[in-house]
């Protein structure tokens, strides 16, 4: 039996996942999530140009990009066949490739930006250092770096126990598998239909404490500038369940 940990990116991120992504108005897609997302990323970017990280269908992209320029790497070509039904090629340019060494005009952007957990993709501490040297390797001096992620929820799990549920609906069930040695996670997702339908998508994440997060920037020259619990700016606790943190390389 093949492990969703050794499945590749292209066999994670295929047509499928494509197809299945946008969901217009809800979750991630509600206006209340999307518009802050956007005005946030608008002001940092402070006219543009700006780079996104694992562009997907182009969720943050395709509105921003009405606010200041944007470019996009992405690993997945089915997620950019999804975003160019949406926008062309002049619009919001792609490059294909990996977020932590793909190129997309290097000392050209004012911001990059790296939304909905996508850095934990990532699988390996490696590969996360070398998505921060990336991002700084983009940049103009002054420039910002900006990481939406989740924070892991390791204080909910039961002692001795390796999953959690972390969503519960009628129509779904999220639920998480911790191998806390080697700090990775796989994120479960049971979508019920009529009577006894069911599907099951998988995804495996490394995930990444603040602190550490910290480190990596400051290796690759990035100070913290802020850090909050969303892109509204809501206070981040102790209790907050993610946070978005703009990093910020010396002027």
């Amino acid at each position: 039996m093949t492990r969703i940990e050794d499945l590749s990116q292209s066999d994670l991120w295929d047509a499928t996942a494509a197809a299945e992504y946008d969901t217009p108005g809800e979750g991630m897609f509600a206006p209340e999530v999307l518009g802050p997302t956007v005005e946030r990323l608008a002001a940092l970017a402070d006219g543009g140009p700006a780079l996104e990280f694992a562009i997907g269908t182009g969720r943050v992209a395709v509105p921003l990009a009405r606010r200041v320029p944007v470019t996009g790497i992405e690993f997945s070509e089915p997620m950019v066949a999804q975003l160019r039904t949406k926008v062309g090629e002049a619009e919001i340019p792609v490059v294909l490739g990996d977020m932590a060494t793909a190129q997309a005009g290097p000392g050209e952007y004012g911001l990059v930006y790296l939304v909905f957990n996508t850095i934990a993709n990532l699988l390996t501490q490696d590969e996360q250092v070398a998505c921060f040297a990336n991002a700084a390797r983009h940049l103009r001096p002054g420039g910002a770096f900006v990481i939406e992620l989740w924070v892991p929820t390791l204080r909910s799990l039961p002692p001795g126990a390796p999953a959690m549920v972390w969503q519960a609906r009628e129509d779904y069930i999220g639920l998480d598998t911790y191998d806390v040695l080697n700090q990775r996670v796989v994120s479960h997702h049971f979508r019920f239909g009529d009577g006894r339908e069911a599907t099951l998508g998988r995804t495996p994440h490394r995930y990444i404490w603040p602190s550490e997060l910290d480190l990596m920037a400051r290796l690759a020259g990035f100070e913290l500038e802020s850090r909050h619990a969303d892109f509204a700016g809501t206070e981040f606790t102790a209790e907050s369940p993610s946070h978005v943190s703009v990093y910020r390389l010396p002027a």
